[in-house]
């Protein structure tokens, strides 16, 4: 390497292996993160060749780190979380326990310290946001309920990482390591509690002053009309607050790039502000992973296969077993329980940062931290194999299990409607599929016209607060034809359907019009391609779009019961909003 150009020789030839290894990937079929690792090892001392300057690719993964969780703040719904927060909340934090402790005894069984196990099981225990994200939306899953559920833990997962990262420098010295400068004397809860002061005063200093003044700086970068301005600005934004909470509030850069992202979600140009600041962020997320894999030390493949194993297993197994266990505790079907298993059986960019910052720490061995990429290696490669398996499992599952056929039909209070339901609800209603953006808004309208409807969704938390309002309202999939026969779909005039799902639309209209041959019928759907298909089927009337979307399905189904609505002049046979 030529010395004089270190950085632009790490940079170019990052980029260059990430992206024929990335795209190799790809046309495996596995997702592209596995190939920008691949690029790191081999630009890692472990190859002979081309070796990077690791120095250089270090601090590159920082800004990497850096930006990676801006975009993970700038996409925190709360909303998201607090739609699943029964299960979500619970489920995340007992699943992350169970992969610790099973981490905890691995480690100890390898004669381990308590600090070098405690790192591993929690690196073990978080599932990668990319990964799962990508996963979902190639699969259309991604607003489907078992979607939202498994985004909806991963949040959780996010947040409690979070806060590890913030704790753990102050606990080193506690577990082994060399810690953050704190007496090994000083008791525990002054060591915690002088740490969360640090990081309060930081976040209140956010959300009281930053979350007026970013948004606010923001418009007024928005003003000049400069695209580079406003992106310069974005980034400026992340990178530094993320320096400024790590130099005077002692606070990860993690936590506070994470939370200039939250800060700037309150503003009217997030939207723009994720679209413009993705290349960039993409770009050092790609640098972050070549890093990571540039410290990975193929040997330990053949030195400690059983060793791999084991952490492999508590990641794919340990991991999902205890997810399918606990969504079905809360009563959720298999296939949900199945999807959310197959979400977090994988790790990823939080585990590296974890384990990277036990590394520095002196806590985490380096074998550890090739175990922990070897274990994100061969977990996300296998990550599509478990979602194309969820289907023929399910079906095999429910065929030749009696437990699996009783855990589906098992009794529900929500999976039909009470005694006391109005006769209203039971014959000339609407029967409403899909409770999120454009449900809910449907539904306000529906009931501002006093048109009756049933409310069909998976969600359970959600089915509960609607009856809770005295709503009618059924938990369940709406393929299942015993969930549309509680909602009375026999004798109901129209079926709408609120929730892009083009792998199960085509069962739901088949059952629906099996019981009901003359029910009227309304889609969404995301993608045109998808829209021109259901209409070739002639499946039912077909809106798609992002914009407006809620307002146009209102707007038809009002006309169906409301003759004095005023029609819309778009095109119902293909409606491009």
């Amino acid at each position: 390497m030529d010395h004089s150009l270190v950085l632009i020789t790490t940079i170019a030839t990052g980029f260059g292996l990430a992206l024929v290894f990335g795209f190799i990937a790809e046309r495996l079929k596995i997702p592209a993160l596995v190939g920008y690792l691949f690029a790191g090892i081999v630009l890692g001392p472990a190859i002979p060749g081309i070796t990077a300057d690791a120095a250089i690719a270090t601090e590159l993964a920082e800004i990497g780190v850096m930006l990676l969780m801006f975009g993970v703040g700038l996409h925190f719904s709360l909303a998201d979380l607090l739609a699943v927060k029964r299960i979500a909340l619970p489920g995340a934090v007992v699943q992350m326990t169970v992969a610790t402790l099973l981490g905890i005894m691995l480690a100890s069984w390898w004669g381990w310290d308590m600090g070098a196990g405690l790192v591993l099981g929690l690196s073990l225990s978080c599932a990668s946001t990319v990964v799962l994200l990508r996963a979902l939306e190639s699969r259309g899953f991604l607003e489907t309920m078992n979607g939202r559920i498994a985004v909806g833990w991963l949040i959780v997962e996010d947040l409690v990482t979070v806060l590890i990262l913030v704790l753990l420098p102050s606990l080193a010295g506690l577990l082994g390591g060399v810690g953050s400068g704190i007496d090994a004397q000083t008791p525990l809860w002054q060591t915690v509690a002088f740490t969360l002061l640090q990081v309060a005063v930081f976040i209140a200093l956010m959300l009281v002053v930053g979350r007026r003044l970013l948004p606010w700086l923001l418009w007024q970068v928005a003003q000049t009309g400069s695209r580079e301005l406003f992106t310069l600005a974005v980034v400026a934004f992340a990178i530094c607050i993320a320096y400024g909470a790590a130099t005077f509030f002692h606070v990860s850069f993690a936590l506070g790039a994470f939370f200039a992202g939250m800060v700037m979600r309150e503003s009217q140009f997030s939207h723009r502000a994720a679209e413009e600041s993705l290349p960039l962020r993409d770009a050092f997320a790609v640098l972050f992973f070549v890093s990571v894999g540039m410290l990975f030390d193929p040997v330990i493949l053949i030195d400690k296969p059983f060793h791999v194993l084991g952490v492999v297993a508590i990641i794919v197994v340990g991991k999902s077993i205890a997810a399918l266990l606990l969504v079905l505790i809360f009563r959720y079907p298999l296939n949900t329980a199945l999807t959310v298993a197959a979400s977090l059986g994988q790790i990823g960019e939080f585990s590296f940062i974890l384990a990277g910052l036990g590394l520095s720490l002196g806590l985490l061995p380096a074998e550890g931290f090739s175990l922990v990429l070897a274990g994100a290696l061969i977990s996300i490669a296998f990550n599509p194999i478990a979602f194309a398996a969820i289907a023929p499992v399910s079906r095999w599952v429910s065929r030749h299990s009696r437990l699996a056929r009783r855990l589906a039909t098992r009794d529900d209070p929500y999976a039909e409607l009470p005694m006391s339901t109005e006769h209203r609800y039971l014959k000339g209603q609407v029967v409403l599929v899909g409770y999120g953006r454009v449900g809910k808004q449907i539904a306000s309208v529906l009931s501002e016209k006093d048109i009756p409807y049933i409310v069909v969704d998976q969600n359970r938390e959600l089915i509960q607060d609607l009856r809770n309002q005295e709503l009618a309202a059924v938990s369940g999939d709406a393929v299942e034809p015993e969930v549309l026969v509680q909602a009375h779909i026999a004798n109901a005039a129209m079926l709408v359907v609120a929730v892009p799902d083009p792998l199960n639309v085509r069962q739901m209209v088949k059952t629906a019009r099996t019981l009901n041959p003359g029910i009227e019928v309304v889609l969404r759907t995301n993608n045109e391609d998808e829209s021109a298909l259901l209409q070739k089927d002639n499946l039912g009337v077909v809106f798609y779009g992002k914009e407006e979307l809620a307002k146009s399905m209102m707007q038809h189904v009002l006309q169906r019961f409301d003759p004095h609505v005023k029609k819309n002049p778009v095109n119902h046979g293909d409606q491009k909003l």
